[in-house]
């Protein structure tokens, strides 16, 4: 398995088991193994990532339970999903105290 495919498997991962709450970061990993991240980029991934020069690029999206990374080298591409969980919060009966009264 190659660097490139070892590292998106990890970002992967780790942003699988990261917060619940939405984002969109951009990695680039550099020859040197230095590594810069960029939260909300607009940029296309491939573009991103010849601007900055870097070996390979990631691109993590987290929206509404979902999660998508696109990866990109000069010569590989993958995207990993998973699609919305059912119910990304346990539900409440209506009927049921939020909080405590105290007498």
């Amino acid at each position: 398995m190659s660097a490139f495919w070892k590292h998106a498997e990890e970002i992967f991962e780790a942003a699988r088991h990261g917060g619940a709450e939405e984002c969109e970061l951009s990695i680039l990993w550099h020859r040197d193994g230095s590594i810069h991240m960029l939260t909300g980029s607009e940029w296309q991934l491939e573009s991103l990532r010849q601007h900055h020069g870097a070996a390979a690029a990631y691109h993590v999206s987290r929206k509404a339970g979902g999660l998508r990374l696109e990866a990109r080298s000069a010569g590989e591409s993958c995207v990993f999903q998973t699609s919305q969980r059912a119910h990304p919060q346990p539900v409440l009966a209506p009927d049921f105290p939020r909080y405590l009264m105290i007498r």
